[in-house]
Order: C-alpha cells, then structure tokens, then sequence
C-alpha cells in the first residue's frame, strides 16, 4: 500500500474529470481536504443523491403503512441525509483503494486522487474509517433491530468493488448496497420489517440496474480492454431493451409496494396519491430512454445525474399521500 505515482492526465487543480463543473468543493473547502472530499465523490452529489432517495421512499411508505407518524421521524428523515452523505463517501473511499490500478487505466477515472497520488492508501483507509465511525455515531441513535440492519449493510459494501472482477451483473450488488436503507429506514420507524419494505427493496434494485446500466456505458471500451465486467458490456446494443425491463421491474414492483403499504389503513385518496408516485417515476425514466445514446458519454453522464430528479418524483407523492 503505497503512494500511486501521478496521472499524466490528471487536472493540475488537482480536480477529477467527471466532477460537476464549479462545484463546492474546488471553489469553496479548503485546500487539504480537497483530495479527501473528492475521494468521497462530494464533488459529485449525485450518489448521496441515490443512497439517500430509497432511505424517505422506506421512511414515508412506512409512515403510511401504520398512519403513525411521530416527532422522531423527523430525526430519521435528517439522520439519513447525513448518514448517506458520509456512507456514500466511505463506500467510494472503499471503491477507490480496491479499484486504485485499474481507475488508473481508465480515462474517466486516472484523475481521482488514489490513482493521481494525491491521498496515499493509508491515508484514504484513515478517511474511510472516519466517515464509518461518524455514520455510526447516527446510526446508534436508531433502534435495535434498525442498528443490527446498518451493521449487516456492511456486507453488500464491501463486496460491491470486487462485482466486477467476477459477473456481468455488478450493478445488481451496487443495487443491493444502495437500497438497503429502505430496509434500514423501514425498520428504524417501524422496529421491523414488513413486506412492503422488501418489495420497495427490490423496486430500488431495479431502478439502480437501470441508471448504474446507463452509466456503465462511458467507461465501456476501457473496461474491455482491462477485462472488467458489467451490464453495460453484456448488454451492448441491446442495452434499450433491458432498460425497459428495469423500468417496467421498477414501476411494477414499487407499485405493489404501495398498495402492500396502503391498504392495511391508509384511505383510498391516500392510496390513489400514492400510486402516482411509481406512475410518474416511470414516466420520467421513459424520458431518459428515448434520449438514450450510449456513444454520447456526456449525454450518458447528463440522464445517470437526472437519476435524482426520478427518485425525487415518488418521494413527493408519498409525502403527499401522507397529508390526504
């Protein structure tokens, strides 16, 4: 575990390529923990983004399956802002040390601080424990039964980098690690799981096959040239028509999630709102089909960030189904 030498072509700012332009963290943190914000994609809030959102979609279909809302679901609802922003950063961390040879093989991803030389491996294992040890801080403010699923949420985390090296279907792991605060969520409100919540899960895995496809396909000729795997790769040109089975997957099963949610106690007005919310979502991936071009990596990275526009859609009808 050594320092990597530097990236020719890695921005002299010490930015990463795929960065959002004029973000916060090369305009406004200081200096020496820039390398440390960008190894945690900070510069990228895209990723909080899709942690986060299946985290409110368990939290608000949960409030809705026992109509018990309480002043502690307003801890929760911030707790799992903070807790996907620092989990999102430590599970990059995690990618990045596990993927440091082959990001340097990689156009879109040599600038990133491992590769580039500007954190060491035992300084970016340091920063990963930090942002662990403060997500469980939050996390230990929860519930038992919620607390043994973050500790268990470890396990898809940890596994998720090395997918690749091993199956065409490493977005499935990603979905696995990404969706599981619907679970975790669901519990920390309702003290267990019910099958709502699994549904919601699998709804969220496939919405994650769907976007983490699309953006697959920007590092696609590089990862056939180091060997590594993906459903982008496995897919190829016909990409389009499993992006419309995840999104039928996506719209199908988070329905039934809905209407497993509601129907025990929710009205049928609240009920109704509700399924809007899959309905709309699919809508908008829909949108996202028709300007697919998988040659066209900046159009890829434009509909993968519209990713959180998707999520926000159902959210906002489940909050309102709570009002009706």
């Amino acid at each position: 575990m050594h320092n990597q030498p530097p990236s020719p072509d890695a921005p002299q700012d010490g930015s990463v390529a795929d960065a959002v332009a004029d973000n916060w963290v090369d305009r406004h943190a200081p200096a020496a923990l820039r390398p440390y914000l960008r190894l945690s994609r900070a510069d990228r809030p895209i990723g909080t983004w899709l942690l986060l959102l299946p985290c409110w979609w368990g939290l608000t279909l949960a409030i809705l399956f026992d109509q018990s809302p309480r002043w502690e679901d307003l801890w929760i609802f911030v707790a799992c802002a903070l807790g996907a922003f620092l989990m999102r950063g430590a599970g990059c961390t995690w990618n990045d040390i596990t993927d440091r040879d082959i990001d340097g093989k990689v156009a879109r991803t040599r600038s990133r601080p491992i590769p580039s030389g500007a954190v060491s491996v035992k300084q970016a294992l340091a920063w990963m424990v930090l942002q662990m040890l403060l997500a469980l801080m939050i996390l230990l403010t929860f519930n038992q039964a919620a607390i043994a699923m973050g500790v268990l949420a470890l396990l898809p985390v940890a596994v998720y980098p090395f997918a690749k090296r091993f199956t065409w279907w490493p977005q499935v792991f990603l979905g696995l690690a990404f969706n599981w605060g619907a679970l975790l969520v669901w519990t920390a409100h309702a003290g267990t799981l019910h099958a709502p919540a699994v549904v919601l899960y699998l709804a969220g895995i496939a919405w994650t096959l769907f976007y983490d496809t699309i953006y697959a396909h920007q590092d696609a000729e590089d990862d056939a040239l180091i060997g590594v795997k993906s459903t982008a790769r496995l897919f190829g040109e016909n990409s389009g028509k499993w992006l419309r089975r995840f999104l039928m997957a996506t719209v199908g099963l988070m329905g039934i999630a809905v209407i497993y949610a509601g129907l025990p106690q929710a009205s049928v007005l609240a009920l109704a709102i509700a399924l809007g919310g899959p309905w709309a979502m699919g809508w908008h991936m829909a949108w996202q089909l028709r300007g697919l071009d998988t040659n066209d990596n900046a159009k890829l990275l434009q509909l993968f960030r519209s990713n959180r526009d998707t999520g926000i859609i159902p959210l906002l009808f489940f909050a309102a189904a709570l009002l009706a």
